[in-house]
């Protein structure tokens, strides 16, 4: 096997209420010395190809449309002439960072990316945005799962959970059922594994995450530059 998963952390700071916060995104690249597949192409263009380096770009997918998990995906793409790929239900999203472009590739429930010797399926997991997805490869034991499930938990969006019960639900349904030692690979943070994380399942469906301290959620550093930048969801539609 010579795939492989390589990190890009790019951070940015915002400003929220006058109050200046950094914010640290994760871009993920697969694939060997010949292609990769680019996962999140967040903010910083230079340093994601960088770290590509004369390697092909097959594809840009994003797990979801977030403006500070987009922004670099166009020049990113462009480079090798790459397809950006994208669940169909986050392109009003997209288009608040892009507004005079769309994706190519309309990403689909058990849709497959190949690239070097390794797959990736993309798994459905709406909740902090509606088309919010997964990748899954077997092959290297890991699952890309943007902002859905971070190393503490669901992910939040400027400290609130858009739809919680379908992004449980989401959680519980199709990334929970995969083997306890795939490592969790958000587009936030430090990694985890299923196994890890799965025993506070219990605890979240029962309340655990909304549980009082609302306002100390929102105190230092923003895992996502949502709020500042404006965005406010509709989880109910388009």
């Amino acid at each position: 096997m010579t795939a492989r998963i390589e990190r890009v952390v790019t951070e940015g700071v915002v400003d929220v209420d006058g109050t200046e916060h950094k914010v640290e995104n994760n871009t993920w690249i697969v694939g060997d010395d010949e292609e990769v597949i680019v996962i999140d192409a967040a903010r910083d263009a230079d340093r994601i190809l960088e770290q590509v380096g004369e390697r092909e770009i097959l594809a840009v997918i994003c797990t979801h449309g977030l403006p500070d998990h987009v922004g670099a995906a166009i020049e990113v793409a462009a480079r090798d002439e790459a397809v950006i790929a994208m669940h169909p239900k986050d392109k009003p999203l997209w288009r608040r960072t892009w507004p005079d472009t769309w994706p190519d590739i309309d990403l689909e429930d058990e849709g497959v990316f190949a690239v070097a010797d390794v797959e990736l399926e993309v798994v459905t997991t709406p909740g902090t945005t509606l088309g919010g997805i997964s990748l899954y490869c077997e092959a290297l034991g890991a699952v890309f799962t943007g902002n859905t499930l971070l190393a503490d938990g669901p992910g939040k969006i400027g400290g609130e959970y858009p739809a919680l019960a379908d992004q449980l639900a989401a959680i519980g349904g199709r990334l929970f059922t995969l083997k306890s030692g795939t490592r969790v690979l958000p587009a936030h943070g430090e990694e985890s594994t299923i196994g890890e994380l799965e025993p506070q399942f219990d605890a979240w469906l029962s309340g655990s995450l909304t549980g009082g301290g609302g306002a100390a959620q929102d105190e230092g550093p923003l895992t996502d530059g949502t709020r500042a930048a404006g965005i406010r969801l509709n989880i109910d539609g388009d």
